[in-house]
């Protein structure tokens, strides 16, 4: 189902992506509105669904999350069995940053941030160790070149 929503709106959710830390005011001034219609519709907006959370980034490397794989998973498996504790240990590991289920060769991605090659290591370990799996790659990212969670409003 999809929520219209005005020109109003999508300047008020840009102001939204740029940084949920600003004030109303903030986002009021510079959307060219007042402080209660910029509340009024960003209420309706989460009561729609279109904004699901409020949340803050964080710098992984400051915190000392350096390394970031992408790790490419082939299964032999595909019953509903296999799928639910699939799905159970990737929501059981933080280090798991996002998991997509994908069309071709390959059956699942994810995205795993850790502080290191030992600590992607014990990730794998525990992984295999609750779910079988017949190919597991793991691609270490050299360089983040662009990472966003921005719509193009």
């Amino acid at each position: 189902m999809t929520v219209r929503i005005d020109d109003l709106d999508r300047k008020i959710l840009v102001q939204l992506q740029r940084d949920g830390g600003q004030s109303l005011d903030e986002i009021a001034k510079i959307v060219g509105s007042s402080k209660t219609p910029v509340w009024n519709r960003i209420r309706k907006m989460r009561d729609a669904g279109i904004i699901k959370q409020q949340t803050f980034l964080l710098d992984a490397e400051t915190l000392g999350f350096e390394a970031c794989f992408f790790v490419l998973i082939r299964t032999s498996e595909h019953d509903a069995d296999w799928q639910a504790k699939f799905l159970k240990a990737l929501l059981d590991r933080d280090e798991v940053q996002e998991a997509h289920r994908l069309a071709g060769d390959i059956d699942y991605i994810l995205k795993v941030r850790v502080a290191n090659a030992r600590a992607y290591d014990s990730f794998y370990q525990a992984l295999i160790s609750e779910v079988k799996v017949h190919n597991v790659t793991a691609l270490l990212s050299m360089e983040e070149i662009k990472s966003t969670t921005h719509l193009p409003l």
